[in-house]
């Protein structure tokens, strides 16, 4: 049986072994870490995204936060909503097909535009209102990567309105609210997360997140299919 995800790897050898080697380097420099064997993989892509090694020990997990996001992947067809397009955009449209899931971001959208002018709120705030209008976010994977405000509006509507997504990938970047909109985020028990610490974050950190939640996935999926 082969040990190469067929879906969430890279399509030639040439690209799956430069990757890899990327990983080992980053295995080899990192030393010691904290996290365990199912959240390393993540983190380690988030710093193999950036070249950044401050992503070991920034990044946060709810304790069933990996568990919860694969198993939503593998009941297929979950939705994921994003503050922004730039990671719908940036994820990889054939691994998403491959569990049927679909990407949804309203940030530029008429509607919503013209609801955060007469409201005085940011546009972020009205998509993340007109994603749960729609009926989107419960048993979703959000993904926040740009606007705090986004993430708090999210916590509001878990907190208040009782939204439940199956995993919420918090990780605005920025120097207003985007570390408070994170802390406030560990702060909710009963809806994991994984969440970056402090002012650091952004869109690519989201999408290699749940790129290494997809890679998960299907080494998950793969094993079971082989069990005898």
């Amino acid at each position: 049986m082969s040990t190469v995800n067929t879906v969430t790897e890279q399509l030639t050898a040439a690209g799956r072994a430069i990757e890899h080697d990327s990983f080992a380097v980053i295995d080899h420099e990192v030393g010691a870490h904290g996290y365990t064997a199912d959240q390393w993989p993540i983190v380690r892509r988030m710093i193999h995204a950036n070249a950044d090694f401050d992503f070991n020990g920034l990044t946060d997990f709810h304790p069933q936060a990996v568990d919860a996001g694969v198993q939503a992947i593998l009941r297929g067809g979950a939705s994921v909503v994003a503050d922004v397009e730039m990671i719908c955009v940036g994820l990889s449209a054939p691994r998403l097909a491959h569990f049927g899931m679909h990407p949804h971001q309203f940030i530029s959208d008429a509607d919503v535009i013209e609801a955060a002018k007469a409201q005085d709120t940011t546009r972020a705030v009205q998509a993340m209102r007109k994603a749960h209008r729609q009926g989107l976010l419960d048993g979703a994977i959000v993904g926040i990567g740009n606007a705090p405000t986004a993430l708090i509006e999210l916590v509001r509507l878990i907190v208040d309105e009782g939204v439940r997504p199956a995993l919420v990938v918090g990780m605005p970047v920025g120097f207003v609210s985007a570390a408070e909109s994170k802390d406030l985020m560990a702060q909710v028990r009963h809806v994991p997360w994984i969440v970056i610490r402090g002012r650091k974050g952004g869109s690519t950190l989201v999408v290699a997140a749940l790129h290494a939640l997809l890679a998960l996935a299907e080494a998950q999926q793969r094993e079971e299919q082989f069990r005898p």
